[in-house]
């Protein structure tokens, strides 16, 4: 196994820093091998079939040309859960979970109804329903393949939320019930800043659930708010994941729209990545 180990790092010693390579070598083994990172140290003398190898010369190969371990796998974890991913559909990040930490942290009434705006994997409804089970949790999103891969996590997970398929940008279309929570991590990477971008983000994940126009970066943070405020149960709180660089003027979009008690938020290294408002 050694000998594996040192391939591996060998291989992407050049494209990948030492932390990202541990990483794969913990992640690649307990997908090939059924080893945890306790396994890994234990069990450091275990012999490697050569089917096995295969496998894992083949994962090196597609990590060479920066594709994201978690599409080459075909899964991930987000706050304790196994998802399916693929594609279509943004990988979860760790600032995500901030985001779901603070919503399991906050104070709710009793079975309360939350929206997620964007499902994408189900990550932030398949975690808070997990945390909340009390909760009636709902989950909408434009693409019907997306929701697909949405529902499926949540039959594997064996928890019960609501998926919708609409497009928000058109929710006035549509009648809607009254929530006490609305959470979105919707798209908001400004197309200028693509070339800041990781090559595995750039190449490979889906850009609807990344971009959004130069001139109007906030266009779904608006559009939502707006929604928000006329579907928040009076109290009810809306969350939303947000880019970095425009915490100022999210916070102002949301004191305009008509949000009060607003809480601007930095993640664990620091960013202002997260905002709370009150209806």
């Amino acid at each position: 196994m050694q000998t594996t180990i040192q391939y591996i790092k060998k291989e992407l010693a050049d494209l990948y820093s030492k932390t990202e390579i541990s990483g794969f070598v913990r992640i690649i083994f307990e997908f090939i091998c059924g080893l945890s990172y306790t396994g890994l140290i234990l069990q450091k003398d275990i012999k490697i079939t050569s089917s096995q190898l295969i496998q894992i010369e083949a994962i090196v190969q597609r990590l060479k040309r920066f594709e994201p371990i978690q599409y080459i796998l075909g899964e991930t974890e987000f706050y304790g859960l196994k998802l399916k991913v693929n594609p279509d559909i943004l990988i979860p990040r760790p600032e995500t979970e901030e985001l779901v930490q603070w919503m399991t942290e906050s104070l709710w009434p009793n079975n309360p109804a939350i929206l997620d705006v964007g499902a994408g994997s189900g990550c932030i409804a398949l975690a808070l329903k997990k945390q909340l089970p009390e909760a009636k949790i709902s989950a909408v999103d434009f693409s019907a393949e997306v929701l697909k891969t949405a529902i499926e996590n949540a039959e594997i997970n064996e928890l019960e939320v609501e998926f919708i398929h609409f497009d928000v940008l058109q929710w006035s279309k549509r009648n809607w019930p009254y929530f006490d929570g609305i959470v979105s991590n919707p798209p908001y990477v400004r197309e200028l800043e693509k070339k800041q971008m990781h090559p595995n983000v750039l190449k490979y994940e889906p850009e609807t659930a990344l971009y959004v126009p130069d001139e109007d970066p906030l266009i779904f943070y608006r559009e939502i708010g707006h929604f928000a405020l006329h579907y928040l149960k009076p109290g009810g709180n809306l969350f939303f994941e947000i880019n970095e660089n425009f915490g100022i003027e999210t916070v102002q979009l949301l004191k305009h729209i008509g949000f009060k008690n607003i809480i601007l938020r930095k993640d664990i290294h620091g960013k202002n990545r997260m905002v709370k408002g009150v209806k």
